[in-house]
């Protein structure tokens, strides 16, 4: 390949095939290949509603857009993304199909009515006439009756009628039931089960009496979901209220892909595909079920099997902490570092607790973009609130796709009597960034948290990602810099310690590599690491690209997008990229500069996106403290050594698994072992102390564990 940059969506494309792969990998447990293939399809379905349902609307806005990096149109881009998905779909396809024969192996089946046995039909078509029939909506297309409106991502049995004077019709039923469970167990008690959208569609002839069924099919549509608050707010309006409507709107958008378990007429298909207004290429033919999501109910029926299961991990306490101590005083005795999943985040969430009880804490500052459905991070807020703090609390309404739950807790947030922003126009407030102000015995003191995930206890356990806390005076001033911008509606101009976007973070990158530059043109070692989940910005790419050509050795640990192609002769041959997709989601971002003594670290919530570097407020964090310098590059450095769940992209855009020479190094669960010792060792060491005081330690024999 000449050319050093990629698509982005196509870039992501081959992400989703890296899941896929993960899917189809027999070294991967049963039941968590079930649970990637699931996953691609979840990923598949957000993407067309972002990003397929972007281009779209570009392409009906202008014709003449085109991508940055490749100068491929939208509607270019468009039919590269219905190729490459339609290949990858066989793909899931096959997989599914294997998964389930090898879960069959375990007692557990699921049936159609070709492999269903008399007894169980009879059951079914009675189960179908008791249980269905009352609960269904059937419609039956005409000039009286319009085509119904399909809700998102939900399935419908389609039927096509003939007329005893010969005329075709189409009927509709939703299979979407919060009265009708998805996974209906067969009698007999033998493991057999069916899915409740098959038993419709076999059965449907019985609702659509007088009509002769002449071809029948399940489908699903996935709906646009790309909608521009900024650009539709009337700043007359209540912003929260604007936002709760604007949710709704969004259910109501236009189509970009249609789904079918079944081929039928040709003519029928472009009916659909009108009324739909989907262009036929858009439909999709599946063999697997529309909707995959029905799996996590098999993987519960398999739970005695754990060998069908990864090896079970709970998250440990931090090494970092003591126990019974005040974890504000810990901060203030040196910085500290939580690494999640591996590490639990109850001592944050103590922290949080405790500083919504000190009487020395004058406020608590924090942005949110994304929470847990019981949020313990809220209920400390709302605490802190009713015990007279000072509560600064943003809240990210826009959040695809969490907008409802935001808008929920705002509420509550309020109703404690917290002060709530809701970001600037213009501008998402992605930063992960928690500040407590103190009145000390000299003046005002500053607790910063900085991380790279959101404050959500439910990913901490299943996203990687970071939390530097420290007492930094200068980082703390930086800090409320920030805050203190975001209560007027405006991004901080500039910051001495804190990047922050979307006016100080890209320039300082930018400044940095140079910086990489200059020191190679001298003669000397030249160093750049970033663990990001996307890299998009062309600025900073056309600078990477230009470091490697001066000479400067690149590592960058992508899980996503990256728009850069690595080793292309002349242009980027110093630059070496990875993926890993395994386990846990990589989600924390590291940016490391230099060699060295002049070696520079930085955690932050930015990836190297345009939307992140310019169009949003993110924050990145410097790091100061040895340790924790030492500890971070630890991390990175034994990612880099993957070679179980690493793919190494070529010059030709290809990645492929990391060839395993010598020991195999599988770094998440490295990372988790690590976790596991520490916590012993601490635990040792706390028994040995105790033992010393002459007590009778009782030591935790789960080595730690948070339950």
């Amino acid at each position: 390949m000449e050319n050093m940059y990629m698509n982005r969506e196509l870039s992501w494309l081959k992400f989703n095939e890296r899941v896929l792969e993960e899917a189809e990998n027999p070294q991967v447990p049963l039941c968590e290949r079930m649970n990637f293939v699931s996953i691609y399809q979840s990923n598949l379905d957000e993407f067309f509603r972002v990003r397929v349902g972007s281009l779209q609307d570009q392409m009906l806005l202008n014709k003449k857009i085109r991508d940055s990096k490749t100068n491929m149109t939208s509607e270019e881009q468009i039919r590269a993304i219905l190729k490459g998905v339609k290949k990858l779909n066989k793909r899931k396809d096959a997989a599914y199909k294997d998964l389930m024969e090898k879960v069959a192996g375990y007692g557990i089946t699921l049936v159609d009515f070709t492999t269903a046995k008399p007894d169980e039909k009879k059951y079914l078509e009675q189960y179908f006439n008791q249980e269905i029939v009352p609960l269904s909506s059937p419609t039956v297309v005409g000039k009286r009756q319009p085509f119904p409106f399909l809700r998102n991502q939900e399935i419908y049995a389609v039927v096509v009628l003939e007329t005893r004077s010969g005329k075709e019709r189409i009927g509709i039923i939703p299979c979407t039931n919060n009265m009708i469970e998805r996974l209906i167990e067969l009698p007999g008690g033998k493991g057999r089960y069916i899915l409740s959208e098959n038993i419709v569609l076999h059965y449907i002839g019985k609702v659509f009496k007088g009509y002769k069924v002449i071809g029948k099919s399940l489908i699903r549509v996935i709906r646009n979901a790309d909608i521009d608050a900024d650009a539709l707010y009337d700043e007359d309006l209540d912003y929260r209220e604007f936002m709760a409507d604007l949710m709704k709107e969004r259910k109501k958008l236009s189509p970009v892909r249609l789904d079918m378990s079944r081929e039928i007429d040709g003519a029928v298909v472009e009916s659909l595909c009108r009324y739909l207004d989907v262009s036929p290429e858009r439909v999709f033919r599946s063999e697997a079920p529309l909707d995959l999501s029905f799996v996590f109910q098999l993987e519960d029926l398999l739970r005695m099997n754990p060998e069908l299961y990864y090896e079970k991990r709970v998250p440990q306490k931090s090494a970092s902490f003591r126990d019974g101590e005040s974890v504000l005083r810990q901060i203030e005795e040196g910085d500290k570092l939580l690494s999640y999943p591996y590490e639990s985040i109850r001592p944050f969430l103590n922290m949080l607790y405790e500083a919504a009880e000190d009487d020395s804490v004058i406020s608590i500052k924090m942005t949110l973009y994304r929470l847990a459905k019981q949020s313990k991070i809220v209920e400390a807020l709302c605490e802190a609130a009713e015990n007279g703090k000072e509560v600064v609390v943003l809240v990210e309404l826009r959040a695809r796709f969490d907008e409802e739950n935001n808008i929920r807790w705002s509420r509550m947030l309020e109703k404690a009597g917290c002060q709530i922003i809701y970001g600037l126009e213009g501008f998402k407030v992605h930063s992960k960034l928690c500040l407590i102000t103190k009145k000390g015995p000299d003046g005002i003191e500053y607790i910063t948290q900085i991380g790279t995930g959101n404050y959500n206890e439910k990913t901490a356990r299943l996203y990687t990602d970071l939390s530097l806390m420290t007492t930094d005076m200068q980082i703390g001033i930086d800090a409320a810099r920030v805050f203190q911008a975001l209560t007027k509606g405006e991004a901080v101009e500039e910051s001495e310690h804190l990047l922050v976007a979307p006016k100080c973070l890209q320039n300082r990158i930018l400044h940095m590599i140079d910086e990489e530059i200059e020191h190679r043109k001298n003669g000397e070692d030249a160093y750049i690491g970033l663990k990001l989940n996307s890299l998009t910005d062309k600025k900073i790419i056309d600078k990477l690209a230009e470091a490697s050509q001066a000479g400067v050795h690149i590592d960058m640990i992508i899980r996503g997008i990256s728009c850069l192609v690595p080793g292309v002769k002349g242009k980027t041959d110093n630059i070496r990229i990875i993926s890993i997709v395994g386990r846990f989601l990589e989600h924390s971002r590291i940016y490391i500069f230099g060699c060295g003594e002049r070696r520079k670290y930085y955690i932050s919530s930015a990836d190297f996106m345009t939307r992140n570097t310019v169009k949003r407020v993110e924050v990145a964090a410097p790091v100061y403290d040895p340790a924790i310098k030492a500890r971070i590059q630890g991390i990175f450095d034994l990612m880099l050594s993957d070679n179980q769940k690493a793919r190494q992209e070529d010059a030709e855009g290809v990645y492929t698994l990391v060839k395993c020479e010598g020991t195999p190094v599988n770094s998440q669960e490295a990372l988790y072992q690590q976790a596991y010792d520490s916590a012993a060792r601490r635990n040792a060491d706390a028994a040995d102390t105790a033992a010393g005081a002459g007590k009778v330690a009782d030591v935790d024999t789960a080595a730690g564990a948070e339950g």
